[in-house]
């Protein structure tokens, strides 16, 4: 086969393309991936870094306020009309006892209902973590229908909250056989959570737990 012999001129380009190619070929294997790749690498966590430590300075500057708005919230949840008026379990046992004979007194309307048993059961232990204790006593009551849901409305919906747990509803055969017009036997467990002991509801705000109050039980 016969070799065609180039122009000067168009053997200054191939040898310029020539030498282009080995340049571009020599800048990628010994520099490119030796040290442009590595030093493009560092200056992108670089700035990653430095983007995390604004925002970790933002916070930063940010904490005296919210450590001041987490106590005004943890005083104004201590202080609130949400939790039973002691803090001491036994002396919020006999609170509890008390507001069923008030509620009852005061919620029958005419109709029949009277606690006939009310006792105050042992201290739930505290569970890790809870940062409340809760009060709770056994109640036993014989009402009419109409009064005892007037009786558990008021309970449930007044202040501070308390909940109704472990209700039971049943009718005395007896008692029905000899009255047909007998009421309700009801047993159930309330309680409620105890205001934390260093609360100071003088200096304290007065409004009502946000995400941390215990809510209101569902009525039956």
């Amino acid at each position: 086969m016969k070799m065609v012999a180039l122009k000067p001129r168009d053997s200054r380009i191939a040898a310029i393309l020539l030498l282009l190619l080995a340049l571009l070929l020599a800048y990628f294997v010994l520099l490119h991936w030796w040290f442009v790749a590595p030093l493009r690498e560092i200056g992108s966590e670089m700035a990653d870094l430095r983007d995390t430590h604004s925002r970790y300075a933002a916070a930063i500057a940010e904490k005296p306020a919210l450590q001041q708005r987490l106590a005004t919230l943890g005083a104004g949840q201590a202080a609130s009309s949400a939790f039973l008026a002691d803090d001491d379990p036994n002396t919020a046992a006999a609170d509890l006892m008390q507001r069923v004979v008030d509620v009852v007194a005061s919620n029958t309307h005419g109709g029949n209902c009277v606690v006939s048993q009310k006792m105050p059961l042992p201290n739930p232990p505290v569970t890790p973590g809870e940062p409340y204790r809760k009060a709770a006593v056994s109640i036993n009551l014989s009402c009419d229908v109409e009064s005892l849901a007037n009786v558990l409305h008021a309970l449930e919906q007044g202040m501070p909250y308390v909940f109704v747990d472990d209700l039971s509803i049943y009718r005395n055969p007896v008692a029905a056989q000899q009255n047909h017009g007998a009421g309700l036997e009801v047993q159930f467990t309330l309680s409620g959570y105890l205001r934390p002991a260093h609360a100071n509801p003088a200096t304290a705000p007065t409004s009502e737990p946000a995400s941390t109050q215990p809510g209101q039980g569902a009525a039956p």
